[in-house]
């Protein structure tokens, strides 16, 4: 798929320097609250900061917005990114980061106030290469709340340890993530093939290069996920799309939970196809699958409520756990078809017009 991914880094290191890295495209809602929680982060003692944001050429006063932060804050940098995608941006802050340490962070996420800190933290206390928090969903609305819900829960999106706010250890892959600047030097930056899932294949090439990757429950923050079904399809859709590049590149087989979207989506496809001759095989997974999506939703429901069903989530939630299945199963069958077809998205269309 790609050659060799070599580092990005360039600008001299700084001691004691944490560089803070984010991409962005069209924020203008979120972007003044996102820098006054990045500049406010409480750091350790002779410890100082820059907050590197990658524009993606955006069109609704996003760049105006920083750039007038910028004037009156001198940690903060806005820098361009052509690419308008993730990969390109986070790539493009490494190359004028100057901190011994990077910190990636994200513009609809809440970050604690000493969450660089216990970043900082981490890295001295494991040794890791990479270091990380939960993935932890915090919705807005109604809707945004169902599918947060649906996030959290194993029965849903399998049982990564990344969901899991509590777990303290080794893992395969972490939210966003922090790294000595030594990191990028050895496994390279990230690969601007991919419009998605390319945090979890840098991941991926660290643990294959023989690196460590470290969760830390003390390191919080709040992600806030997608708030209507069509984002939630759309956001599914694009992971499940590329993750079979992912798999290609590296020739790792697909875990089973990232495999069972699209076993069901081709089961369902055979059942229709087999319906004008037979219509119990379909009529048995669709009841099935209607069974397993309630006991999901009512699953999601309850821990959402700590140990009572939450009413109001539970109307919405077989809609949610159905989108977030069917969307990566038919975004990962798409996937497959243009990897053996040797097609990609450009990342310019469809399949990144969600940025975050």
């Amino acid at each position: 798929m790609t050659g060799p991914i070599t580092s990005p880094m360039r600008a001299p290191v700084s001691q004691n320097l944490v560089s803070l890295i984010v991409p962005c495209r069209n924020e203008r809602a979120a972007i003044d609250a996102f820098c006054d929680a990045a500049l406010a982060q409480r750091l350790p003692a002779g410890w100082r900061m820059e907050v590197l944001v990658a524009d993606g050429c955006s069109d609704d006063g996003t760049r105006q917005r920083l750039d007038a932060r910028a004037a009156q804050d001198a940690r903060l940098h806005p820098l361009d990114n052509p690419g308008r995608i993730v990969s390109t941006g986070l790539n493009a802050c490494l190359a004028r980061a100057r901190g011994e340490v990077i910190v990636r962070l994200d513009v609809h996420t809440h970050f604690a106030p000493d969450y660089v800190a216990e970043c900082l933290a981490a890295l001295a206390r494991t040794g890791a290469d990479n270091v990380g928090g939960p993935w932890v969903a915090q919705g807005q609305g109604r809707m945004g709340r169902a599918i947060a819900a649906a996030f959290q829960c194993r029965w849903v999106v399998g049982g990564a340890r990344s969901r899991n706010a509590a777990y303290e250890g080794a893992v395969d892959t972490v939210y966003l993530g922090c790294w000595r600047r030594e990191a990028f030097e050895r496994f390279g930056g990230f690969d601007e093939a991919l419009v998605r899932n390319q945090d979890d294949e840098h991941n991926l090439r660290i643990r294959r290069g023989g690196g460590r990757i470290w969760q830390s429950a003390r390191i919080r923050s709040a992600y806030q996920p997608r708030g209507s079904l069509r984002q939630l399809f759309a956001q599914q859709y694009q992971y499940g799309y590329w993750r079979p590049f992912v798999m290609r590149k590296h020739g790792q087989p697909g875990s089973l939970r990232q495999l069972a979207p699209m076993l069901l989506v081709a089961a369902l496809l055979a059942g229709a196809l087999a319906a004008p001759w037979q219509t119990w095989p379909l009529a048995l997974l669709l009841g099935s699958y209607a069974a397993y999506v309630l006991a999901a939703s009512l699953a999601a429901a309850r821990q959402a409520g700590q140990g009572r069903v939450h009413a109001g989530l539970l109307a919405r939630l077989p809609a949610v756990v159905a989108a977030y299945h069917l969307g990566y199963g038919l975004g990962a069958w798409r996937g497959w078809l243009d990897v053996l077809r040797r097609r990609r998205d450009d990342g310019q269309g469809r399949f990144s017009r969600l940025t975050r």
